[in-house]
């Protein structure tokens, strides 16, 4: 093979409404292992002012003995663990339901997602565009639920995605394959 033979291969691109069916379940390629940083940062970032993420001696006089894991971190991430699957094509999300947390995230917890599609409609207002509604759950390592809610999304249809305008290299600059 030359130089000449190599092709670009272009890499995922996401989803748009058509390829979406009811009932499809994925279950999303990226787990995520919680760190104190995480939770710190991201409590510290948003001004919650609970002791319990970030104080590990008042956390010891608690239920759970260690400090929670920012709930709105929790969802955050399983939101956006679920994006490349769901919604890398997203034109907005119209909103978040019956967030619930029945259990408890610390860290040092490992957390996966899965998302099921419950509904699809034409959009109303915008005739290039569809709205997806899926349930979502995260879950730890040991398999047990700690978020769950259902999400509503606009996406766009096949032939109307804003397409980015960039340059890029002549692939020139790239070595030559060897003959194998």
């Amino acid at each position: 093979m030359s130089q000449n033979d190599s092709r670009v291969v272009e890499g995922w691109t996401g989803r748009l409404f058509e390829d979406f069916a009811i009932g499809d379940i994925y279950y999303h390629p990226f787990g995520k292992t919680v760190t104190e940083a995480d939770n710190q940062t991201f409590t510290l970032m948003t001004q919650n002012v609970s002791k319990t993420h970030v104080d590990r001696n008042y956390a010891k006089g608690t239920e759970y003995g260690l400090p929670l894991v920012n709930s709105t971190f929790t969802l955050a991430l399983v939101t956006g663990q679920s994006t490349m699957d769901l919604s890398m094509n997203v034109f907005a999300n119209l909103g978040w339901d019956d967030v619930r947390m029945p259990a408890p995230v610390f860290e040092g917890d490992t957390i996966y997602s899965r998302s099921k599609v419950l509904s699809l409609r034409e959009s109303a207002s915008r005739p290039t565009m569809g709205v997806v509604t899926v349930a979502t759950e995260g879950f730890n390592q040991d398999g047990k639920i700690v978020v769950s809610f259902r999400r509503s999304f606009m996406i766009y249809k096949i032939g109307f995605l804003p397409s980015v305008a960039g340059s890029r290299p002549d692939e020139s600059s790239l070595p030559a394959v060897s003959a194998s």
